[in-house]
């Protein structure tokens, strides 16, 4: 929106009274919602358009929308712009987007076809409404009720994979599905297909890394992920030690061709190029899967291949350290040293790799530690569409690592890491591009296979040896100016008083964020009608 050149601020949804505080402040001509949880109150919708974006088609209402689209088997769906009145989703229509639905969790599919949707239609009702002439028009439609635990309820006896796939991809993010494991209830999540192993339904079956693996009437799932009563959401092994009895299933390397099952890491190479994939929940990376990762990228390099592609994950292409690991350790600091220097590792070791080049292909969105994890590569293409946060500081002023001092400055000037990294404002890729962060803004449509023939015209350029030299080269001469080791332990010195220093502005932050407590306020640095010298526009 502030690129087409409309003036912007954000207040959280606290309480009734601070929205009518935030309205007054900055008087604005349009209040859009992007992600209501409740309504918005009279006292604004009556005297101010309110644009609600629902995540269902026209008609379509109620708080369960993509819930119950997931669990119906909706081939197609989409995103509403509706102005807010006193009935909830009731109000006329400014403008809709669909898209094709996949099998996938409410999660991803939020994250990927229902905000790239909610975006199309944003910008078509902004449009309208500045535009002056378009009457919105009422959609008669049905309101659906909230799904509760009982309409998610799995019966592992009976169900078959595909639908307790779907019963736990329409929970996932939230609220998960309640069920049990090892005699003990939980919520389930990150849920995934099994082809090979059987066993009775319902049964445990095995372990692979942090999943667990249970048998249904025609096959099994792995579960990643749990939240037990009381606690925040894990790894399911973590949360459950018992975990640990099962059998374990480890996969003998990362070939996908030779796996056709679940796995975190996977490779793939084609015409001279090698393609590491890492889907982590979330984005987020502990420290034995920056340990895993790091191994099969040293292998990657071992590899006949000319280009290694690191593609991230279908969500997130990487979000740095795992901050709910790291909250249920034994010792939060230690845990936190111990993953800051696994994916320093895992970011040296691709910094200095001598025998291929290397290409971030960022199509998932990007934060804090993965951002400069990313251009650790040698090319870092990212599609359009992909957001990026480049910054620590909102959990508790963390310094940084993933040698952000060295890799951000040289590309951005130092005037613009200091403004990347103090003023922790998203950034798209294009503007990534245009600022010479990223290398290459592509197009969303088409993205995977775009990248794989960029890579494969890479690795068959003419000058590709001349090329792989010129790097080694660049990277000796960088090293004698200042050595990579000179720059992590400078950004691990400031770390280390982040984790272990007298100030718990870390330690706070992150607890919070992980037990994800309500917002009492809005950071100052979105809520610009909160400034001392705000002024109204004329």
């Amino acid at each position: 929106m502030a690129a087409r050149g409309h003036e912007l601020s954000v207040e959280f949804d606290i309480a009734d009274s601070v929205t009518e505080e935030a309205v007054e402040r900055f008087r604005p001509d349009l209040l859009l919602a992007p992600f209501l949880k409740r309504a918005i109150p009279a006292s604004v919708w009556s005297v101010l358009p309110c644009f609600v974006v629902h995540p269902g088609v026209p008609g379509d209402r109620g708080p369960s929308a993509l819930d119950w689209a997931i669990r119906r088997g909706e081939k197609s769906w989409g995103v509403t712009v509706l102005q807010a009145e006193a009935e909830m989703d009731a109000g006329p229509v400014w403008a809709s987007a669909t898209f094709a639905m996949r099998p996938a969790a409410k999660a991803s599919l939020y994250r990927n076809e229902v905000t790239e949707a909610a975006v199309r239609a944003v910008l078509q009702a902004v449009e309208r409404l500045t535009a002056g002439d378009f009457v919105p028009q009422r959609v008669p439609g049905v309101a659906h009720p909230l799904m509760r635990q009982a309409d998610r309820k799995i019966d592992w006896k009976t169900q078959s994979t595909a639908e307790i796939l779907a019963c736990l991809h329409a929970a996932d993010g939230f609220p998960g599905v309640a069920d049990e494991l090892f005699d003990s209830p939980c919520h389930l999540f990150d849920a995934h297909p099994e082809s090979e192993l059987r066993g009775a339904p319902g049964e445990l079956l095995a372990r692979r890394e942090t999943a667990v693996c249970r048998a249904t009437v025609d096959g099994a799932v792995w579960i990643g992920h749990v939240k037990r009563p009381g606690r925040i959401k894990l790894p399911t092994a973590l949360a459950f030690p018992e975990a640990a009895l099962l059998p374990e299933k480890p996969l003998a390397g990362w070939d996908k061709a030779a796996h056709p099952t679940w796995q975190d890491i996977a490779w793939e190479a084609a015409d001279g190029v090698g393609f590491l994939s890492f889907n982590f929940y979330n984005g987020a990376m502990s420290t034995a899967q920056c340990r895993r990762l790091t191994e099969a990228f040293r292998w990657a390099t071992t590899q006949p291949v000319r280009v290694i592609v690191l593609r991230g994950g279908a969500d997130f292409w990487s979000n740095g350290i795992h901050l709910n690991v790291i909250e249920s350790a034994d010792s939060p600091p230690d845990e936190s040293w111990a993953n800051i220097n696994a994916i320093d590792d895992l970011a040296e070791a691709i910094l200095r790799c001598t025998t291929q080049l290397t290409v971030a292909a960022v199509g998932a969105n990007a934060g804090a530690g993965g951002c400069f994890l990313a251009r650790a590569c040698d090319q870092v293409w990212a599609r359009d569409g992909v957001m990026l946060n480049p910054h620590y500081k909102n959990m508790g002023n963390l310094f940084g690592s993933e040698f952000w001092t060295y890799l951000l400055p040289p590309r951005v000037g130092a005037d613009g890491a200091a403004a990347i990294m103090r003023h922790r404002l998203p950034m798209s890729a294009a503007e990534a591009v245009r600022l010479g962060f990223y290398d290459a803004c592509l197009p969303a449509p088409g993205f995977t296979v775009d990248v794989a023939r960029r890579a494969a015209e890479l690795a068959h350029a003419p000058d590709f040896v001349s090329q792989l030299a010129d790097k080694v080269a660049r990277r000796a001469a960088d090293e004698a100016v200042k050595p990579l080791a000179q720059y992590r332990e400078e950004e691990l010195a400031a770390m280390r008083r982040n984790f272990y220093g007298f100030d718990p502005s870390y330690h706070v932050a992150r607890y919070h964020f992980v037990e994800k407590s309500p917002h009492s306020w809005t950071p100052r640095h979105l809520a610009r009608h909160r400034d001392l010298d705000w002024k109204i526009p004329a």
